[in-house]
């Protein structure tokens, strides 16, 4: 199966970013639009699917359903194409850092994809979960009121904070490594293991809430509100740009970007004089 090596990654991940952080509103708009209701769609099946587990029987068996099956959002957003907030919060600062791509594109990006991620899950979620009744049908309705009871009242800001920390940690290296992939096997394969991680381990993720938070109101899920919402929305929105912009974004544009050079013919990627060379065959070699 052919891949491409870590610093070639990195060569893909600063045009990616670069390429995001160029996009026009309307289609950061519309492309967001998409992705917010592939994670939509992905969290609807997600507790359709994980719906009458009772967890003293099934134990972490019912988080590990939901995390398997919501792995097809992300698998939807990179083969189908569209503009994840989450995702971008380690592309394009990578750019950044790679001087592909400035604050203010970034800024740019972020406000239009994360519009657009907003209006695509709360359409998934009025129109195709609870307007359809798949949502508030008894067992789908109680593991919703489970998930989103967790999330509005359980977990504390701090906590909220940590688990979207690891959550886009996670995400973005499911992203990464999905670039590394020649095939759409082979990203498929690799967005699905982090992705399940970081459900199974219930960490929280702004965009999937989204739709979550939104459809336990629109459901008349009790005790759930906006203003519980809005507060959730802001503490995973900070901890997953941590996530991604410290834990992914630094650390690999440390590690391959800063200070390698872009050699002629090298088909863009990073090496560093011949200790570069060596390095990416390296890699090669022992993958």
């Amino acid at each position: 199966m052919s891949f491409k090596s870590p610093p070639e990654i990195a060569a893909t991940g600063v045009q990616t970013g670069a390429t995001k952080a160029a996009l026009s509103w309307d289609k950061a708009l519309v492309a967001g639009f998409l992705a917010g209701a592939y994670i939509a769609f992905a969290g609807l099946l997600a507790i359709v699917a994980s719906a009458g587990m009772d967890p003293k029987l099934w134990g972490g068996v019912q988080t590990l359903v939901t995390g398997g099956v919501f792995a097809l959002g992300l698998i939807l957003v990179i083969v189908a194409g569209s503009e994840l907030l989450t995702g971008n919060m380690a592309m394009i600062p990578l750019a950044v850092l790679g001087r592909r791509a400035t604050i203010g594109r970034l800024s740019y990006n972020f406000f239009w994809v994360l519009i657009g991620n907003l209006l695509g899950s709360v359409f998934v979620a009025y129109f195709l979960a609870k307007e359809t009744g798949v949502v508030t049908a008894p067992l789908p309705l109680a593991r919703l009121t489970a998930i989103a009871t967790a999330k509005a009242h359980t977990e504390t800001d701090w906590q909220i904070f940590l688990r979207a920390m690891g959550c886009n940690w996670l995400v973005c290296l499911a992203v990464w490594m999905a670039l590394a992939a020649e095939d759409i096997g082979g990203k498929v394969l690799a967005i699905f293991f982090p992705i399940m991680a970081f459900v199974a381990l219930g960490f929280d993720h702004v965009v999937a809430n989204m739709f979550f938070l939104p459809t336990a109101i629109f459901a008349h899920v009790p005790g759930i509100g906006w203003d519980d919402t809005i507060k959730n929305w802001i503490f995973a929105f900070l901890g997953n740009l941590v996530g991604a912009a410290i834990f992914v974004a630094t650390t690999y544009w440390y590690l391959y970007v800063k200070d390698a050079e872009l050699e002629p013919g090298a088909g863009g990627v990073p090496v560093t004089a011949a200790d570069g060379r060596r390095a990416v065959e390296g890699t090669r070699s022992s993958a």
